[in-house]
């Protein structure tokens, strides 16, 4: 069972942002070698205004996750997942799925009709990941941050 509560400044996402060390070395954003809790905060607080920042909690109460979301995105009106991490010490026990379901069920509820994200084109295990989630690509384009080949997905609700 996963809850999803909004980040507050209790929380310590530490351990999610260092134990994902594949995934920044994709990005570019962090750099995996030397990832420090200053570093997380300091990307913590460079969130966009539209989105939202959610805390994923196993049925213990142990943070397992962090998710981002964008309920409607500027350009297309469509909700966007912009950033999911499981802590590395907890993977493989379908909590990233869990977290994606918690969150299609949310914008379900909000009336949508499908959702999207984006996955760089060099991170092959995430695009497996949401692949086998039921998303499929619509686009290839850049990432509005930085100009990375980004694939769009997209899954109908």
């Amino acid at each position: 069972m996963i809850s999803l509560a909004p980040r507050n400044a209790h929380d310590d996402l530490f351990e999610v942002y260092s134990t994902n060390k594949d995934y920044w070395r994709y990005s570019g954003d962090l750099d995996p070698e030397n990832i420090n809790r200053s570093a997380v905060a300091a990307m913590l607080a460079d969130l966009a205004f539209e989105e939202e920042a959610l805390v994923a909690r196993d049925g213990a109460g142990r943070i397992v996750g962090y998710v981002q979301v964008l309920p409607q995105h500027p350009k297309d009106d469509h909700p966007w997942i912009g950033l999911l991490l499981v802590d590395g010490r907890y993977r493989r026990q379908g909590h990233g799925r869990a977290i994606a379901a918690a969150i299609e069920q949310r914008f379900r509820d909000a009336g949508a009709r499908a959702v999207r994200l984006g996955v760089l084109t060099n991170n092959v295990e995430a695009q497996h990941f949401w692949t086998a989630l039921g998303y499929r690509r619509i686009d290839l384009r850049p990432d509005l941050a930085k100009g990375r080949a980004t694939l769009v997905l997209e899954k109908p609700l």
